[in-house]
């Protein structure tokens, strides 16, 4: 590539994370720590700290991201562990499959929790149904608060992160070390507490990171559970006085700085854990081919934690079907009026339609940026590539609440981005360009795949015959990568058809409402409200599943998207 068109689309892509990246995130920063009459100042901070609201909202925020990680282990540490040492029946299928709770919207399944696992739930029906528990004295199943539900929440939708995180851990550690171990005589629980588990710490404190930052920001699985004792409802919340309270920014910027912590620590423990580690030989010779009872059992276990992933989200199928569904284990009358009832709704095809104007918009924005940066990354040789490509994967590390709140404190009147949303106060540039940051990670990863898969030799056998590289780029690195490239766009467009963050805080009005903020209103609705956000969470997941076996088809597991 030429190295002045390099550096030119490195400075646009800079620019553009800079004023729609960096600048939001510094804005909530300098309206909690400045003062324009005093200067710096940390007394918001201190203020945050001397309220004993804001103290409980802070430490259930970090007592969930702790609790969320270690639930999420408990079930990523043993899956990865059997996966990277047997071979048993079906294990290709299994392996995939335990990975699509992570594509599940978590905002969604909360309701399903809630219907299965609330006081007069389904799990309690069934307990009292074989005598095993008194049906007027109903087990509380999501703790107080309901602090217990969104931990369970959190932990079956994001262990799939640290499942990859340690598979591809254990996947690094050289085999002569174990079985140099095992000749010594040494046994296996041995092994696995003085040799796996440090050598796979890497992955853990990897996915570890990723988890914690995603449960300790979580703001629409608490919203589903009523649970406003926690810093990012309390952030929420606060957005009704934004002009006047400067606490919900020093609660963000609090927030932003644990989470740059966790990340920078992790980032840190992987820096240092090198040794000990090597590429694994070709063939995985050391896994061992289970049979009979055996194979079935591992096989089971996996299919088990796929299936009681899913359950929440079976759980809102049911709801959306249910005629009546209270104190039963199963409704017992069914219906499909809710479906017809919610595309009637007028919240409905509304934010449908935004949602495909939000979703198409970020993605065609991040397709030219996705394509200008991998560009860059694989077929140039300027300084600074490592460094552009670092920057790109920020929005996967930094909570998308804290870019929320940068947004909409930048789109008041007076402020950098009051452009964006005009006199009429329409959000949907704001949108569009909050989505596109976050998902962007999604197209630069998969195009630069394709850029490394395809043989470069053809591009520069066409700009020797006189091609100029746009040229060169359309006519044969495109059609090159088209399927890697689609693959990422329908991963980004997906995901923005159901981003919660963005669409819950800067969507104010009924008329700009997206999918998710349309379930969610519908959630406080009288009557049928939850029957109704079901039907239309149903819908969204329909949609989103279709989308990513069509990304999976094209383009390939895309699992390193989440792998640090």
């Amino acid at each position: 590539m030429n190295r002045g068109l390099a550096y030119s689309l490195t400075a646009i892509v800079t620019g553009f994370f800079a004023i729609f990246f960096l600048y939001p995130a510094v804005i909530v920063l300098k309206e909690a720590f400045y003062v324009k009459e005093e200067g710096l100042t940390f007394g918001f901070i201190r203020e945050v700290f001397a309220n004993p609201v804001y103290v409980e909202g802070l430490w259930n925020a970090f007592a969930l991201g702790i609790t969320s990680t270690l639930g999420s282990l408990l079930i990523a540490f043993p899956l990865a562990l059997l996966g990277h040492r047997y071979l048993f029946a079906f294990k290709k299928s299994l392996s995939a499959l335990i990975l699509i709770p992570l594509v599940l919207p978590p905002f969604v399944g909360a309701v399903g929790v809630k219907q299965i696992l609330g006081s007069q739930g389904a799990l309690n029906a069934l307990l009292a149904s074989v005598g095993i528990i008194d049906a007027g004295s109903p087990v509380d199943w999501l703790g107080e608060n309901r602090f217990m539900g969104i931990v369970i929440m959190n932990a079956l939708h994001l262990y799939p992160i640290l499942y990859m995180n340690i598979a591809a851990s254990l996947s690094n550690i050289d085999p002569a070390m174990e079985q140099a171990a095992q000749n010594l005589g040494c046994p296996p629980w041995r092994r696995l507490l003085r040799i796996t588990l440090p050598l796979c710490m890497p992955g853990i404190f990897a996915g570890g990171a990723i988890v914690f930052i995603w449960s300790f920001t979580e703001l629409g699985v608490p919203l589903v559970f009523d649970y406003t004792r926690v810093a990012p409802v309390q952030v929420f919340n606060g957005i009704k006085d934004l002009g006047a309270n400067p606490f919900p920014y020093a609660l963000v910027a609090i927030m932003l700085v644990i989470s740059t912590t966790v990340f920078l620590i992790s980032k840190a423990v992987l820096g240092r854990s090198k040794l000990g580690t090597a590429p694994r030989p070709k063939g995985r010779a050391n896994e061992i081919r289970l049979k009979g009872v055996a194979s079935f059992a591992v096989a089971a276990f996996f299919f088990a934690i796929f299936f009681i992933s899913s359950l929440p989200h079976l759980g809102v199928v049911f709801l959306s079907l249910a005629q009546d569904w209270y104190a039963t284990v199963l409704p017992e009358a069914w219906t499909a009026d809710h479906y017809r009832e919610a595309l009637g709704h007028p919240l409905v095809v509304p934010s449908i339609q935004n949602s495909l104007l939000y979703a198409t918009g970020s993605t065609l924005i991040d397709v030219v940026l996705g394509v200008a940066i991998a560009w860059v990354i694989v077929r140039s040789n300027i300084r600074g590539r490592a460094i552009l490509d670092a920057l790109v994967m920020l929005p996967l590390a930094v909570p998308g609440l804290v870019l929320a709140f940068g947004y909409l404190a930048l789109s008041r009147e007076g402020q950098g981005f009051h452009w964006l949303v005009g006199a009429a106060e329409d959000p949907t540039y704001l949108i569009i360009i909050a989505y596109a940051v976050r998902r962007l990670p999604y197209v630069v990863r998969s195009a630069v795949a394709g850029l490394q898969q395809s043989n470069i030799a053809l591009e520069e056998a066409a700009q020797s015959l006189g091609a100029t590289p746009a040229r060169t780029l359309r006519r044969v690195a495109l059609p090159l990568l088209s399927a890697n490239l689609i693959a990422g766009s329908i991963l980004a467009f997906a995901f923005a058809m159901l981003e919660v963050s963005d669409s819950l805080i800067l969507a104010q009005q009924a008329e700009h409402f997206p999918i998710t903020k349309a379930i969610y209103s519908l959630l406080g609705m009288l009557g049928n409200g939850y029957e109704l956000a079901a039907a239309l969470g149903v819908w969204a997941m329909a949609f989103l599943s279709i989308a990513i076996i069509g990304a999976v088809v094209l383009g390939g597991k895309k699992g390193g998207l989440f792998r640090m």
